[in-house]
């Protein structure tokens, strides 16, 4: 049985800072969650079991956080986040994405060569 994560990858780009990458992490989290609970709840139900483990890793670009996303979510539970724009950045900014819980070998297929944020 392989490890169950999350991982959520954010945007340096933007310049957020610390508790804007927090709120929108939080989104991203929730999201793929939810989505999980429809692809795969027996996974979900082993991720709660076994810490909730969540990575947060970053990119420097969104045409690297798209390409990420398109590609990962032919096979997982992703969501994509986009700010409403009230604080720091823009209106329809895409800040940042997350992936399952899911199991961390499907994940790493997209993930692998990030760097921890």
């Amino acid at each position: 049985m392989s490890q169950v994560k999350q991982v959520i990858v954010v945007r340096k780009d933007l310049g957020m800072k610390p508790g804007k990458i927090a709120a929108q992490t939080a989104h991203a989290s929730l999201e793929a969650l939810e989505k999980a609970k429809k692809k795969n709840p027996e996974k979900v139900k082993r991720w709660r079991e076994t810490g909730m483990e969540k990575v947060i890793l970053k990119v420097n670009s969104e045409r690297e956080l798209l390409e990420i996303f398109m590609a990962a979510k032919k096979e997982l539970p992703t969501a994509l986040i986009k700010d409403a724009g009230r604080t720091q950045v823009k209106a329809g900014s895409t800040t940042c994405i997350g992936i399952g819980p899911a199991e961390e070998s499907k994940i790493d297929k997209y993930t692998a060569q990030l760097k921890l944020l």
